[in-house]
């Protein structure tokens, strides 16, 4: 009895050194900088700190520059999120057994380990008006010369940068998928729904793709958070107005001119605003499910 008790005080122990750790080096950072960002937009610190005012926030609020980046950011994101749920389901439905075994298992999971960097490099020397495409498209007779192929980057409809995106999120989302599809026996409700009269098109609306949404959405809240976010490619491959949120924060805080460093700060926490939102919906409904 008494090692028991010594050895669940001993747990407790190391549970409370490891939160404590957990608070000193992830959450205390956090806070500390949300805590001088916004004393910064009422002009509590900084260079312009003096003395409260609401001034920042009330330019910033007639400026449409930073609700357009918004805006932007998040159709991008949605965009991408959007092609990747697809492309990532039609993968792993069609290639159920070569993901397990063979080149493709093996090929799939290689996006996975590329930086973002790396992947806007790629599809720079891919999709530029000088890259491989449009000599390719040139070599074949559709386009007289490399400079007539389609603007891909820096473009108004931003295609390089969802490219990019989904080099990286599209390989995730097909071996996600293709575990869920094992783990919750999905061919078997899917023939299971055949024999009762149901059609293959009642198999994906019914079955696969409620049960895909289920144990997918904190994965997909998680990765439109990144992409809303994403910093180096929009950076390297987005066009510059208006630019995603993430970009035009940094481009307002390294600016000379010290009066556009408060609206740097108010944007990043109205981007930490609408991250936190989207973070407690997704992690309530997906406490709400493991209750039931």
């Amino acid at each position: 009895m008494k090692s028991w008790v010594s050895e669940r005080l001993r747990h407790r122990g190391w549970e409370a050194s490891a939160f404590a750790i957990y608070l000193v080096v992830g959450v205390l950072p956090i806070a500390a900088g949300l805590i001088y960002a916004l004393a910064y937009s009422v002009g509590l610190a900084g260079l312009l700190g003096k003395g409260f005012t609401l001034a920042h926030w009330t330019s910033l609020a007639g400026q449409a520059e930073v609700w357009l980046s918004l805006l932007t950011s998040a159709l991008i994101a949605a965009a991408t999120m959007f092609l990747t749920l697809l492309a990532g389901a039609c993968f792993a439905l069609g290639l159920r057994t070569r993901l397990r075994q063979g080149v493709v298992a093996y090929v799939v999971y290689f996006p996975l380990a590329l930086p973002a960097t790396v992947a806007a490099f790629f599809v720079f020397q891919a999709l530029s008006d000088a890259g491989l495409l449009a000599r390719v498209f040139h070599a074949l007779g559709f386009i007289r010369r490399p400079g007539e192929f389609p603007a891909m980057i820096h473009d108004s409809w931003s295609l390089g940068v969802i490219a990019a995106f989904l080099i990286l999120s599209v390989p995730y989302f097909t071996l996600f998928f293709s575990q869920v599809y094992r783990t919750e026996h999905l061919e078997e409700l899917c023939r299971l729904t055949l024999t009762l009269g149901g059609k293959r098109r009642d198999c994906l609306r019914r079955v696969i793709g409620p049960i895909f949404w289920r144990r997918g959405r904190s994965h997909i809240v998680l990765w439109f958070i990144a992409m809303f976010g994403g910093y180096e490619i929009p950076l390297l491959l987005g066009r510059q107005t208006p630019q995603m949120i993430s970009v035009l924060t940094m481009r307002k805080y390294q600016m000379f001119d010290l009066a556009s460093k408060p609206q740097a700060f108010i944007a990043a926490l109205l981007y930490f605003a609408i991250v936190s939102l989207l973070m407690l919906w997704a992690f309530r409904d997906e406490r709400l499910d493991r209750d039931v």
